[in-house]
């Protein structure tokens, strides 16, 4: 028997826990919906035009006053209706500020003159990037071509030339890295004529080598001159526009958190502003990249045709010094033969 008390107790006790608990939970549900509505509340009887009231007391009290009495009460009365018009001006004002504040022209040159100072600076750097690199371009084209124009001239003579003396008469006139390396080879020799007979050839060929050698160096650093502007605009062109993209993205969740809102009309401006900084980078920097493997190619083409004509040079030196050995007559009578 006490055991079914206890048990029946435990129930009853169960049953009061539960039944309390849903009506806590139900008294709170109300009190949050009686709190939502009052909330809401404000909003539509601001919405609702507030004068309506204050316009019927005046028409009420007119019959009972004085004729002269009259006037105050109207003209009391008439700005009570134009309270709301100012009212629905003055909360619709922000929004008008905001829209006057919003760039129209959104074409590039729009969006570049309503862009901040930080990032024109660097869609101006990246603008004269892009111009450098269209010159480097054209000084590089028409310098490469003409070098190239030359040194086929001057290796033709070289392949058609006896000795040394006869190609460095053939291109006295010319001017290019050719007409260098048969002006040096010749003061090689003419320098150490002398100790020919004594010394042999063997230094002065090495001598020779040694001074074509320089002037290919130097014909090809001349040829690769400006083109590391090109790598550097390629390589940090997009870093740059990058940055000009985010300052100009912060300066657009600025502007968010300013007005205090996210309408599309009011953020998209500026993230095309920010963007654009990007796309400059990129038409700054493909180009630089491109130009820059054209070039790298031509100037290796070039230097193997110096490399052809210092071998063409060693080749008469080598000649010239094993013809001083045969004696006079002899080397005419075999000159007449070859020559015929």
């Amino acid at each position: 028997m006490a055991y079914r008390r206890s048990s029946s107790l435990a129930r009853v006790s169960m049953t009061v826990v539960i039944g309390s608990g849903l009506l806590i939970t139900g008294t709170l549900m109300s009190s949050a919906t009686a709190f939502a509505q009052q909330g809401t509340a404000p909003a539509q009887t601001t919405s609702k035009p507030a004068p309506a009231t204050p316009a019927q007391t005046p028409a009420q009290e007119t019959p009972s006053a004085p004729a002269n009495l009259t006037a105050p009460p109207s003209g009391t009365a008439t700005p009570t209706p134009s309270a709301s018009p100012t009212e629905g001006v003055a909360v619709e004002a922000p929004a008008a500020v905001q829209r006057s504040d919003i760039p129209h022209d959104l074409s590039p040159v729009g969006m570049f003159m309503a862009a901040d100072w930080v990032v024109k600076s660097v869609m101006i750097a990246l603008g004269l990037a892009s111009v450098a690199t269209w010159t480097i371009l054209l000084v590089k084209t028409l310098q490469l071509s003409g070098s190239k124009a030359r040194l086929r001239r001057g290796l033709a003579v070289l392949q058609e030339a006896r000795s040394l003396s006869q190609a460095a008469g053939a291109l006295q006139k010319r001017r290019g890295t050719v007409p260098d390396m048969l002006l040096i080879a010749a003061r090689e020799l003419k320098l150490s004529e002398p100790a020919l007979d004594y010394a042999g050839n063997d230094g002065v060929k090495e001598r020779v080598i040694s001074a074509l050698s320089r002037i290919e160096s130097r014909a090809g650093r001349r040829m690769t001159a400006g083109t590391g502007i090109l790598a550097t605009i390629g390589s940090i062109g997009p870093f740059v526009g990058l940055f000009g993209t985010v300052w100009g993205i912060m300066n657009s969740f600025i502007g968010i958190s300013q007005s205090q809102t996210t309408n599309l009309a009011v953020v998209a401006p500026g993230i095309a502003e920010a963007l654009l900084a990007t796309a400059i980078g990129l038409v700054a920097a493909i180009p630089a990249v491109v130009i820059y493997n054209v070039f790298a190619r031509a100037v290796t083409g070039y230097r193997q045709q110096l490399l052809d004509a210092a071998t063409a040079v060693e080749r008469l030196v080598s000649r010239d010094l094993d013809f001083r050995k045969v004696p006079a007559d002899v080397r005419a009578a075999r000159l007449k033969v070859v020559t015929e």
